[in-house]
C-alpha cells in the first residue's frame, strides 16, 4: 500500500501512506545515530553556523555602528555599505537558531511561526546582500567614471535604491510564510524545519525558487561582472599614469577580491536551490539533499566577510573603526585633526620662512 518515496535526504529514502499523506517512514532498523554517521554534514554545519555568528554578530554591529553613527560624510557606498551590514546583522541574531535546531539532531522545538520567521530572514538577507553589492558595484564603477557628480543627488538615489531593495526583498519572501515550513516525521519523532516539502506544496516551493534564482542571483550577478569588468577596462586605461598606477592596482586587486567572494559565496547555494528544487519537481530519486543544504550553510560566510570587505574599501570606515577602540568621540577626532593641520601649517611656515633667509644671505 506504499504509494511513493519522498527524500528527506540522498540517504534516507521516507515512506508515504495512503492513509497519512504527512506520515514519514524510515526502515525500522535505521536509528538517529546512524542517519548522523551518514552525513557528516549534519556535524558539520553547527560548527560553520558557530563561526557565522561568533565572527558575524560584533563585526556587523560594529559596522552598522560605523556607518550610522561615527560617518558624518554620507556618500552612495556608506549608504549601500550600511544597508548590507545590517542585512548581514538581521540574518547573524537568527543564527542561534540554527546552531540549536542542527545540535538537536533536526528536531525544531520553536514552533511553525519562528521556522518561518528563520527561513524568511536567511533568504532575505541572501537576496538583500546579492542585491547591495549588485548596487556597490555599480556605484564605484559610475565613481571612476564620473568622480565629478554631484554627492547630494548621488545620496538620495542610494537611499532611495535602497528603500526599494528592503520592500521588494520582504514582499517577494511573503510567499515562504505562506506554506508549511516545519514538517512532523512521525517515524523519527522530530519536528524538521525546511527540510522536508509537503507533496502538496511542492510545485509552489518550486516555482518560487526557480523564480528567485533567476530574479534574485542571475540578473544581480550579470550586473555585477559586466560592472567591474567595465571598471577594470577603465583603470587600466589610467595605468599610463605613474604617479595613480599604485593607487590603481590596489583597487583592482580589491576589485578582483570582492567578485570572488560574491561568486564563491552565493553561486554554489543558488545553483544547489535550482538543481535541488528541479530534481524534486521531477520527483527523482536523489535530489542532491546533502549539497543543497550544505550549499546554503556555505552562503551565510558571506555575513562574516563583509566586513573586511568594508575595511578595505573605505579609508573612512578603517579610521572610524580605529577611533570607536580608542573610544575616541567625534569631537575629540575633530580637535586632534584641527591640531594636526595646525602643526603642519606650523611647519611649512617655518621651512618657508627658513627658505627666505637663507636665499637673503645669499644674495
Amino acid at each position: 500500500n506504499m504509494i511513493g518515496i519522498l527524500w528527506v535526504n540522498d540517504a534516507v529514502p521516507v515512506l508515504r501512506k495512503n492513509n497519512n499523506p504527512f506520515s514519514r517512514r524510515l526502515p525500522s532498523n535505521t536509528s538517529r545515530q546512524e542517519i548522523s554517521k551518514e552525513h557528516p554534514h549534519d556535524r558539520l554545519l553547527p560548527i560553520i553556523y558557530i563561526i557565522v555568528f561568533v565572527i558575524g554578530l560584533p563585526t556587523n554591529a560594529m559596522a552598522v555602528w560605523v556607518f550610522l553613527f561615527r560617518t558624518k560624510k554620507k556618500h552612495p557606498s556608506s549608504i549601500y555599505m550600511a544597508n548590507l551590514a545590517l542585512a548581514d546583522l538581521f540574518f547573524v541574531i537568527w543564527v542561534p537558531l540554527k546552531i540549536a535546531y542542527h545540535f538537536n539532531g533536526n528536531d525544531w522545538i520553536y514552533g511553525e511561526v519562528l521556522c518561518k520567521v528563520l527561513v524568511a530572514f536567511f533568504y532575505s538577507n541572501m537576496y538583500c546582500s546579492i542585491a547591495f553589492i549588485a548596487c556597490i558595484s555599480v556605484q564605484r564603477y559610475w565613481a571612476v567614471v564620473s568622480p565629478l557628480s554631484q554627492r547630494q543627488r548621488d545620496n538620495c538615489t542610494a537611499v532611495a535604491v535602497s528603500v526599494t531593495i528592503w520592500v521588494v526583498v520582504w514582499l517577494v519572501t511573503i510567499p515562504l510564510y505562506l506554506y508549511d515550513q516545519e514538517v512532523y516525521a512521525t517515524n523519527l519523532k522530530i519536528h524538521t524545519c525546511h527540510d522536508i516539502t509537503r507533496p502538496s506544496q511542492k510545485k509552489v516551493a518550486a516555482g518560487y525558487f526557480l523564480t528567485m534564482g533567476i530574479v534574485g542571483f542571475v540578473a544581480p550577478t550579470v550586473v555585477c561582472i559586466i560592472s567591474y569588468v567595465l571598471m577594470l577596462k577603465a583603470l587600466r586605461n589610467s595605468m599610463a599614469d605613474p604617479n595613480i598606477a599604485k593607487r590603481r592596482r590596489k583597487a583592482v586587486v580589491l576589485i578582483v577580491t570582492v567578485l570572488v567572494m560574491f561568486l564563491v559565496c552565493f553561486t554554489p547555494s543558488n545553483i544547489m536551490l535550482l538543481v535541488h528544487y528541479i530534481l524534486l519537481l521531477n520527483e527523482a530519486r536523489h535530489n542532491l539533499y546533502g549539497f543543497y543544504i550544505t550549499s546554503l550553510c556555505l552562503a551565510s560566510l558571506n555575513s562574516c566577510f563583509d566586513p573586511f570587505i568594508y575595511y578595505y574599501i573605505s579609508e573612512d570606515f578603517r579610521q572610524h573603526v580605529k577611533n570607536t577602540f580608542l573610544c575616541r568621540s567625534e569631537r575629540t577626532v575633530e580637535r586632534m585633526r584641527v591640531s594636526f593641520s595646525a602643526l603642519k601649517y606650523s611647519k611649512k611656515s617655518k621651512s618657508y620662512s627658513s627658505s627666505g633667509k637663507t636665499g637673503s644671505t645669499d644674495c
